[in-house]
């Protein structure tokens, strides 16, 4: 008897050290499994398994399989998600500070932004996120913003008079709109082709690759390339789940967070003028010649101000003076 218990407790002994040795955490997105952060997503899975010798994996949940933007978000908070992946207007709730990111025609050029993002203005940003039981990993990319629409051909502020639009619940993009005359609604990610579809809204924004991936070229008529904001998206971990983890696999997941963001921004850059090409053949009117500077001047200056009023100049200038 004593030894089948022996035999029972050793069992029991090396299963809890297996358990132990090796554990998963889940990847969640709202986003189509063929986007360029769901490929980016696995390749950080499998660069994870390798760093840490299959002691740490990771199982990508694509396309709101675990929920909705805000519902994952939240899942990371609580704990019952461990990474979560978004658009930076989402984490604007938590830390209000990361909405400089999306004011309107802030970043020169994808480069810009990269350089902002890399540097130390990411980092304190990212640093924001811990008051709110979140670490964040690593800044991925969603890209330059576009507007498409089942109305007419968006040249001039004007076109987007009375236009219903589905905006990220961004109090950047939100003001941004209204000034532009259109009518912003924020609406979750996942609802927004039915949301298209049936006319609900009229209209969207998102970056070239988001539309193709996501099929928005089936349910819009007018594609205008207006570029009128730049969105970072962001790698987030729960801080707890993060800090339980020994010193070398805290090391492992940041950096693969952040090399999986390096080749994410690759497939975004080469992967853009396909895709371009894919909407316009699928009959999709493109408007590529939009001068931005009537944009411009109707909403960088009081979405800014509406940015500093409240936290300040200087991270503003900061990205300002950023070569």
């Amino acid at each position: 008897m004593n030894a089948r218990f022996l035999m029972s407790a050793a069992a029991l002994a090396v299963a809890c050290g297996s358990a132990l040795a090796q554990s998963n955490i889940r990847f969640a997105d709202t986003l189509s499994a063929n986007d360029t952060h769901n490929q980016a997503a696995r390749r950080m899975a499998e660069l994870l398994k390798e760093r840490t010798g299959g002691k740490l994996t990771m199982s990508v949940h694509p396309a709101g399989e675990l929920g909705s933007d805000g519902a994952i978000l939240e899942g990371v908070r609580l704990g019952s998600i461990d990474i979560a992946l978004t658009g930076n207007p989402f984490f604007t709730q938590f830390a209000p500070r990361l909405n400089v990111l999306d004011l309107p025609f802030l970043f020169r050029d994808a480069a810009h932004a990269h350089k902002v993002m890399d540097g130390p203005v990411g980092e304190a940003l990212l640093k924001d996120l811990e008051r709110n039981r979140m670490m964040g990993l690593a800044f991925w990319e969603i890209g330059f913003r576009h507007i498409t629409n089942s109305k007419r051909p968006v040249r001039t502020p004007d076109d987007l008079k009375g236009i219903k639009i589905r905006t990220t619940p961004n109090k950047a993009h939100i003001e941004a709109f209204k000034l532009w005359g259109a009518n912003p609604l924020p609406m979750a990610f996942t609802e927004l082709y039915l949301a298209l579809q049936t006319g609900t809204v009229d209209a969207q924004e998102n970056p070239i690759n988001n539309i193709y991936a996501n099929r928005m070229y089936e349910v819009q008529k007018h594609l205008s390339l207006t570029g009128h904001a730049y969105t970072a998206s962001i790698v987030a971990m729960n801080l707890s789940r993060f800090q339980a983890l020994p010193p070398d696999h805290q090391k492992a997941l940041r950096e693969v967070a952040r090399e999986a963001g390096l080749h994410q921004r690759e497939l975004n850059a080469s992967q853009e003028g396909e895709n371009l090409g894919k909407i316009k053949a699928s009959g999709v009117e493109v408007v590529d010649k939009i001068d931005a500077a009537p944009f411009r001047q109707l909403a960088y200056e009081p979405v800014t101000k509406t940015y500093t009023d409240q936290h300040g100049r200087e991270i503003v200038d900061q990205i300002l003076s950023t070569k």
